[in-house]
């Protein structure tokens, strides 16, 4: 999701794509073909927000598994702290 006046990306990642630390577990067969996919899912992750980050985007990744009442108030705060940054 994207503010762009605000310049805040949001990000919800899934636990089992993307490696969530608290959920992930590998599954029992074809172990090397999942272990290198969420290892390329986490590499490309951590480039999407660098790059982001560099073009001046305030970046906000979540877990699927946050509470979505505070998922939602940190990006109310982040777009209404951001969108207050960028005015002219």
């Amino acid at each position: 999701m994207l503010f762009p006046r605000a310049r805040v990306a949001v990000l919800i990642d899934g636990c089992f794509w993307h490696g969530c630390p608290v959920h992930f577990t590998l599954p029992a067969k074809n172990v090397e073909y999942w272990d290198e996919k969420i290892k390329r899912n986490t590499t490309r992750d951590l480039e999407t927000t660098r790059t982001l980050e560099e073009r001046g985007w305030c970046v906000l990744r979540f877990w699927e598994h946050e509470p979505p009442d505070v998922v939602a108030a940190c990006i109310v705060e982040s777009v209404r702290v951001n969108r207050g940054s960028t005015r002219r």
